[in-house]
């Protein structure tokens, strides 16, 4: 099997059987490290690189961004999804053509664009676009930022869900939604959820998989713990 295969099997059946969980590299030491623990895929977080190469989320520039994901890509031998933001402008041929360059077997792509939601219907067309031109190459993961951004309305989340699925995603990600709302969008969205977990407190990834996810991730949540352990021996380094 491909590294898409494998990564796209990975989604399938794991409900009731427990959410496939992703953590995020932030660069390629990272990406190592969860490798040699064992994790079977990886999912990049856009906002964990763009700290690693000094941006704030949002703002890293594309080049930069794909040079990363690269990094990791070639750092690791399991497959690897690559949070690229909402494309970065990019048409959707081009936006195909550096994530396989990259080495990257999916992607995660946003509906909004600095805090602000796109019109749906439009947004699904240019992701049946991205569909179109990478074929079965690319595993693609369509965030709905309704609760992020938006009204928080679960049936405004899953109306989109059902347009980006119509469109060809093959997993949607209603970032910010509540745990209480996590059943209904489970009952109202077709294929794959991706849920984003915690891991100070709040539902285990085997709760969160109980109330529907399919998948979770955890944003740059990894890089930023690591970044206060190694500020915590660095404090302890100037003791001595």
């Amino acid at each position: 099997m491909s590294k898409v295969e494998i990564f796209r099997a990975l989604h399938k059946g794991r409900l009731p059987g427990g959410p496939l969980v992703l953590p995020g590299p932030w660069d390629a030491v990272s990406a190592r490290v969860l490798e040699e623990a064992g994790w079977p895929a990886l999912a990049t977080p856009s906002a964990g690189v763009a700290a690693s190469l000094g941006y704030e989320d949002g703002s890293t520039p594309a080049e930069e961004m794909f040079a990363a994901v690269a990094r990791i890509c070639r750092a690791v031998d399991v497959p690897v999804s690559a949070d690229v933001e909402d494309g970065y402008g990019l048409a959707p041929k081009e936006l195909v053509e550096r994530l396989l360059e990259a080495g990257a077997v999916g992607c995660n792509l946003e509906d909004s664009n600095g805090g602000v939601l796109k019109d749906p219907r439009e947004h699904a067309d240019w992701l049946a676009e991205v569909r179109y031109e990478a074929g079965d190459q690319l595993f693609v993961n369509a965030r709905v930022d309704v609760f992020a951004y938006g009204d928080g309305d679960p049936e405004r989340a899953i109306e989109r869900a059902a347009l980006y699925v119509a469109a060809g995603a093959e997993c949607v990600y209603p970032i910010g939604a509540p745990t209480d709302v996590l059943p209904l969008l489970r009952s109202g969205i077709q294929g794959p959820v991706n849920v984003h977990g915690t891991l100070n407190g709040g539902p285990s990834p085997a709760e969160l998989g109980e109330l529907g996810a399919t998948r979770v991730t955890f944003g740059p949540t990894l890089q930023r713990w690591a970044a206060l352990a190694f500020k915590g021996m660095a404090d302890e380094l100037k003791k001595r």
